[in-house]
C-alpha cells in the first residue's frame, strides 16, 4: 500500500509536500495529529531550537521550522528517510535552518548540542529503543523545554521518566501525544 503524500499543515509552507524515502517503512504522523500538536504547542514554536528524533519524514520539526522555530536538529537512523529530510530542506530553503544527523537513538543522542525548547520524538511503535530514548532526554531540555512523545494509545508511557514528568496526554484514535517537561528540582 503506497504512503500517503505528507503535507505540511500550517505557518509559512502550508502546502509543502515533503521528499518520500524510497523503501522506507514508516509511519509518518497524520496530518490531523499534527495540527492537534501545534495548536497545543501554539507560541512555544516560535523562535524554539527543536530536535525531531525517530525524525522518518521530517514532518514534525519540518512543520516546527514552518512554524517560526529558528533551528532543528533531525535524528533518523534508516538512510534513505535522513536523504528525504535533506531534500525537503533543501527545497523549502531552510537547508541553513535544519540539520540531519544519521544515528540509532539513544545512541545518537551524544552528537545533539542542546538545549532545546521542544523535543519531538516520534519512535516506531513498540521500539525497545523508545522507553530510553525519552529517559535521556532531560539534560538536552532549556528551562522551560517540553518533550512531545508520540505513540501508540494502548500504550502508557512512564509517568516520570528520569528527570522529567508527564504534564498532558492526549489521545487521536490508535495514536496518543503524551507532553514531558523537566522534572522540579532535578
Amino acid at each position: 500500500m503506497p504512503q500517503a503524500r505528507v503535507r505540511v499543515t500550517g505557518g509559512d509552507l502550508r502546502g509543502f509536500q515533503l521528499a518520500e524515502p524510497g523503501g522506507a517503512r514508516l509511519r509518518p504522523t497524520s496530518a490531523r495529529v499534527r495540527e492537534a500538536i501545534f495548536n497545543v504547542l501554539a507560541a512555544r514554536t516560535e523562535d524554539a531550537a527543536v530536535a525531531d528524533l525517530f525524525a522518518g519524514t521530517g514532518a514534525l520539526g519540518i512543520e516546527a521550522l514552518s512554524r517560526g522555530a529558528r533551528q532543528a536538529v533531525f535524528v533518523e537512523s534508516y538512510r534513505q528517510a535522513a536523504r528525504a529530510i535533506v531534500q525537503s530542506l533543501a527545497r523549502a530553503g531552510l537547508a541553513g535552518s535544519g540539520s540531519v544527523v544519521r544515528g540509532t537513538l539513544p545512541g545518537a543522542l551524544d552528537s545533539l548540542d542542546g538545549p532545546f525548547d521542544l523535543v519531538f520524538l516520534d519512535p516506531p511503535y513498540d521500539s525497545e529503543e523508545a522507553a530510553p530514548t525519552l529517559g535521556a532526554l532531560a539534560p538536552l531540555l532549556a528551562p522551560g523545554g517540553l518533550v512531545v512523545y508520540e505513540h501508540r494509545s494502548r500504550y502508557n508511557p512512564p509517568e516520570r521518566p528520569i528527570g522529567l514528568e508527564q504534564t498532558d496526554r492526549r489521545v487521536y484514535g490508535d495514536t496518543a501525544v503524551a507532553f514531558f517537561t523537566v522534572l522540579e528540582g532535578a
